[in-house]
């Protein structure tokens, strides 16, 4: 009897082992066959998971976005008595990957935004992370301002696009070492704290 392959276990595998090669030498690094090797399958298996390389990247990229989104969804889920503020600056830390043990996927991350500025299947699926993330920001910048009385003086949307680029540009300058960690955390802490005074 055939063995049953684990097809969406097997990409995750795959996507696990370009994270890899993609830390250590950038997406320019990463051929298929390198790819086979790390993840320790042929490259047939490879091919037969994703038909072009572009696939595959766009696949990974999703991957790492998703990664990001649950982290974000479990602090929010672990504190449901927290307050929306508090909420709102626990899932902005997560997206700016500041922790030492997320220095890597942020490497990672940063060599995939850097590749969709040439690649529209790269950059639909930023897009749509982007978006997912913008999201939950905004809800929880809507029920923030409500809790201190500033719900007519705050534009979620609009907070939640500017709260968003600031997480994503303190990655990189943590990672050019531009910001210490703690200091990316402050320039943070502090965006948050200014939109709830009067």
């Amino acid at each position: 009897m055939p063995r049953q392959v684990d097809h969406e276990g097997r990409r995750r595998l795959i996507a696990e082992a370009v994270c890899r090669l993609a830390d250590e030498s950038g997406l320019e690094g990463v051929t298929l066959r390198d790819v086979a090797g790390r993840a320790e399958v042929s490259m047939g298996a490879v091919q037969r998971c994703f038909r072009t390389k572009e696939e595959m990247l766009a696949f990974t990229l999703g991957y790492v976005g998703e990664r990001v989104g649950e982290r974000v969804r479990a602090r929010l889920v672990r504190s449901p008595a927290q307050s929306a503020a508090s909420a709102l600056g626990h899932a902005a830390t997560e997206v700016a990957l500041l922790r030492e043990e997320h220095r890597a996927e942020a490497r990672v991350w940063l060599a995939f935004v850097a590749q969709a500025v040439v690649s529209a299947p790269l950059a639909e699926t930023l897009r749509a992370n982007y978006a997912s993330l913008q999201d939950v920001f905004a809800r929880l910048l809507a029920e923030a301002a409500e809790d201190c009385g500033r719900a007519t003086a705050l534009d979620p949307q609009q907070e939640a696009r500017a709260l968003l680029a600031l997480a994503d540009g303190l990655t990189t300058h943590v990672l050019i070492g531009h910001l210490t960690a703690p200091e990316a955390q402050g320039v943070l802490h502090a965006h948050l704290a200014r939109l709830w005074e009067d």
